[in-house]
């Protein structure tokens, strides 16, 4: 056996001795020369240089960009696209169900039923009820998964665990990951936009757009549909091309030069990145958001000369457009702040749902359509959905308000290799709990990961000793039944 070799203090060899002196300061430094030359990431030397370049995908995939359509608030499945025809005539029924919402555990409800009929649609007489006519009318293009669970009934840590995959902050949302994997097409954009809700954003806020541990530049940029799209755009288009430079170099001099932990300087990264992406989206930028040059036939298809849709309706042009130009992850939201300005339906159901359908029906089928008609969807992939869905038993002992629902829950996909036209998984008679191909949301997005490319088992970021994925450490098979 060889000998272990000793160095001058006779007790420990080099590397032992680097790793402890000084408090370990020298490891730290060796870490942070290491993770810039690309060592841990196991990326190229052009990676590690530019986090975004574009990277080749790491096996077959038909999806080239994902437009994320998030109904914050939980929209209500059996109300929407899960038909539940046993439940008509049991309206104010007293039953045994188990249901866990923001109430807590209760065994026992009173039934609301579906307060919308529901009508066949395509070629697969898909059922869909009354709230979305104009989606109904896009059925044969959309795979329907109706047995989605989540871990968790609070929309805080629902939301972070549907946008990051964890009921604990601080870890990179599913855009950082998709951009992380693939790269940016064009750098002169984000290669992740948000657009938010004009009632507010979500309760937990930008830590459901966060790079997390991965670089500030992987973290989600919230766009705005009219005006300046980028809040920090104003601010640099305020200085000349000298000023501009010197500002981005001193911060990029600034973060070099700290040499506290990671997460103590991420605020500066963020502003580093927020600060470049602003010197090279001002020719670009601009163009991208305008919408003037669209057709009044394209206008009216997303219904933005209607003042109940035109919000959601240029957003979702706007996505368009971003596609075009190369973004690869889109999140809308529909709804934000609190109450009934989102999905969250405790008190009059009817009032709630009504409002939030009827902004954003037209306009979903807007996009679906037009993306279809330029040949964009085979390589768009949509998803539709909220954090959960909703109990089919009243809150409260009078109304029709539904509390939140973990166990069972509606979303669907279009477009980017899914099958059209189908439905998979089940959930009981009442709504209550998926029962059939239950799908958790590790499922979900092992299949976004996989219709773009990217291995869901095997994409991986190094960070604090671990090799880290978005499905987690147990990995997550896709949901095949809807890759086509």
């Amino acid at each position: 056996m060889k000998k272990r070799k000793k160095d001058f203090c006779g007790n420990v060899n080099r590397r032992e001795f680097l790793h402890n002196v000084a408090g370990g300061f020298p490891a730290l430094a060796l870490t942070g020369m290491l993770s810039q030359d690309g060592f841990f990431n196991k990326a190229n030397a052009s990676t590690a240089m530019n986090p975004l370049a574009s990277k080749p995908p790491m096996q077959l995939g038909k999806a080239k960009n994902v437009i994320f359509l998030f109904m914050y608030g939980g929209p209500s499945h059996i109300d929407t696209f899960d038909y539940k025809p046993s439940m008509y005539g049991m309206d104010g029924k007293t039953i045994a169900v188990k249901t866990f919402g923001r109430g807590g555990k209760k065994n026992e409800g009173r039934i609301v039923e579906p307060k919308w009929k529901f009508k066949q649609y395509g070629e697969s007489g898909k059922y869909v009820s009354d709230l979305f006519p104009h989606v109904g009318s896009c059925v044969d293009d959309i795979a329907f998964l109706h047995s989605m669970t989540a871990d968790s009934p609070i929309h805080g840590s629902a939301l972070l665990m549907m946008n990051s995959g964890s009921l604990i902050s601080g870890h990179p949302s599913l855009g950082s990951w998709v951009n992380y994997g693939l790269g940016s097409v064009n750098e002169n954009l984000p290669g992740y936009v948000v657009m938010l809700d004009q009632s507010g954003g979500p309760i937990s806020g930008a830590k459901n757009w966060t790079s997390g541990f991965m670089p500030a530049s992987y973290q989600g940029t919230v766009f705005r549909s009219q005006g300046s799209p980028i809040l920090n755009l104003d601010h640099v288009n305020g200085m000349d091309n000298r000023e501009q430079r010197m500002l981005i170099d001193s911060l990029n001099h600034m973060n070099a030069g700290h040499l506290s932990s990671r997460f103590d300087n991420t605020n500066l990264s963020a502003r580093i990145a927020s600060y470049e992406l602003a010197y090279r989206m001002q020719s670009t930028a601009p163009e991208a958001i305008d919408l003037e040059n669209e057709s009044e036939e394209t206008k009216s298809l997303y219904c933005i000369d209607q003042k109940e849709t035109q919000d959601f309706g240029r957003k979702c042009l706007l996505a368009r457009r971003l596609v075009e130009r190369g973004t690869r992850f889109i999140q809308i939201y529909s709804g934000g702040a609190h109450n009934d300005d989102n999905w969250d339906a405790h008190g009059d159901l009817e009032k709630n749902h009504n409002h939030h359908a009827g902004s954003t029906d037209k306009p979903i089928a807007g996009l679906i359509k037009d993306l279809k008609r330029r040949g964009m969807l085979d390589e768009t992939l949509i998803v539709w959905g909220g954090e959960f869905g909703r109990q089919p038993t009243a809150e409260y002992e009078s109304g029709t308000g539904r509390d939140h629902n973990s166990y069972g829950f509606t979303m669907w996909m279009a477009g980017g290799g899914v099958k059209g036209g189908v439905s998979v998984g089940q959930t009981d008679e009442l709504g209550a709990a998926a029962v059939e191909n239950r799908f958790h949301v590790k499922h979900l997005h092992a299949t976004i990961l996989e219709l773009m490319g990217l291995d869901p088992n095997n994409l991986s970021f190094f960070f604090g000793g671990l090799d880290h994925k978005l499905v987690g450490v147990e990995g997550a098979d896709p949901i095949r039944e809807v890759i086509a």
